[in-house]
């Protein structure tokens, strides 16, 4: 018996055998030229600092250090770059996001797909509670004698407000829950507006800010509506009245904003929200940022509009402090705003009533508010604002003063 080609003993190379390999060259041919093509477009493709979809910076190329290599930590970094610069990765992303929707999930990375086209941050267990009460208790301590009027405003979010949009096995941790806690440990008289929201909200009241939603769909923040909810407890509270939207001007500030919550979900395909802004005629303000020793006439700089980062267009975005005069406002009272993001777009219906506002924001400001209360005697009230999503967790309420 003749031995065979190299095959088996006896058999042939027929056209069936000719056919195979044919394709796993071409097969192996096409992956050579996909991983070239990936590898040539990955080296000439602009490497982004930042994404705006996920409002994060990128990881840089790490440094070659032979420490750095022998720890693994080169490789670490190595991998971060890559996958933070992967070629066509927003696109990647989206097509995962929304795959995984496809097949009826309801959360992705924290976020609920929840009714009414809303996006909403998840509410985690918090685990500072007592820590913080204990640091605002220390706060009010600080100004124990002063002749001042101080008042805490904890303002849920979205998941509390709306809880009937999220899906069903959602857990329902009730934020103001532990709001009453960090009241009662910090002995702070309260401004509690969660039931103002609640009540706004159960009316179905869509006069104004688009649509009329306390919350944006796809961001954390309220809309400047909630925001006014808001100004009008604090008001109620505070024995002020409340200066109704009627009586001020409201334009479009910004379209198709698409918010944090956006960038965490990963839905791009999903339409983004209207920004309304809100100016009374009778105020007549002077904005100092003191940090950047700039001066504005306006509580909104438009640049923000173009820009992902829309909400940023309420008080210029991060300050550490922001003194504003209104020339006009209805009584001499001065206020010290200790706050989050959620005060900024509150303060342009604040300002009506108070001759100085004194904005901080305690992240940055590293002096000590209550050092700078008792040195500014003309302080007549202190307003404390933050929101119960991220407080727990908010470097800024442990530097208060």
């Amino acid at each position: 018996m003749k031995e065979g080609n190299g095959l088996w003993p006896g058999k042939r190379k027929g056209s069936g055998w000719m056919k195979e390999q044919a394709i796993r060259r071409w097969t192996a041919l096409l992956l050579m030229g996909m991983t070239l093509l990936f590898m040539i477009t990955f080296v000439l493709l602009d490497k982004k600092d930042f994404s705006e979809n996920e409002n994060r910076y990128l990881a840089k190329f790490p440094a070659f250090d032979m420490g750095k290599i022998r720890s693994g930590e080169f490789m670490e970094g190595l991998e971060s770059y890559t996958a933070d610069h992967f070629p066509f990765r927003d696109f990647f992303m989206g097509v995962k996001t929304q795959t995984e929707m496809l097949a009826g999930k309801k959360e992705i990375n924290d976020i609920y797909i929840a009714e009414d086209g809303f996006l909403i941050e998840e509410y985690q267990k918090p685990e500072n509670t007592e820590r913080i009460g204990n640091i605002l208790k220390t706060f009010a301590g600080e100004l124990e004698g002063e002749e001042l009027e101080i008042r805490l405003m904890l303002v849920p979010t979205a998941v509390y407000v709306y809880e009937d949009k999220l899906p069903d096995y959602a857990p329902r941790r009730n934020q103001m829950e532990t709001a009453e806690q960090i009241y009662e440990i910090s002995g702070i008289e309260r401004i509690d507006c969660s039931e103002d929201l609640l009540t706004w909200q159960a009316s179905g009241e869509k006069r104004y800010s688009g649509e009329g939603e306390l919350y944006y769909r796809t961001d954390h923040h309220w809309t400047t509506l909630g925001a006014y909810v808001g100004y009008t407890a604090f008001c109620r509270e505070m024995g002020l009245e409340a200066v109704s939207l009627e009586e001020m001007d409201s334009r479009i500030a910004a379209e198709d904003f698409r918010g944090t919550v956006y960038s965490k979900a990963g839905d791009y395909t999903r339409k983004g929200d209207v920004i309304t802004t809100y100016t009374n005629p009778l105020d007549h303000l002077t904005v100092k940022y003191m940090d950047t020793d700039e001066t504005s006439d306006s509580l909104y700089n438009p640049e923000y509009a173009g820009v992902k980062d829309k909400y940023s267009l309420f008080l210029d975005n991060l300050h550490s402090l922001i003194e504003i005069e209104n020339e006009t406002a209805d009584s001499d009272r001065e206020l010290v705003l200790v706050k989050d993001s959620y005060a900024n777009s509150m303060v342009p219906f604040l300002v009506r009533h108070y001759k100085k506002i004194y904005v901080f924001d305690t992240r940055y400001y590293k002096q000590g508010v209550s050092e700078f209360v008792k040195e500014h005697p003309g302080v007549t009230d202190v307003l404390i604002l933050y929101n119960m999503n991220t407080l727990d967790t908010d470097l800024g309420v442990r530097g208060v003063y």
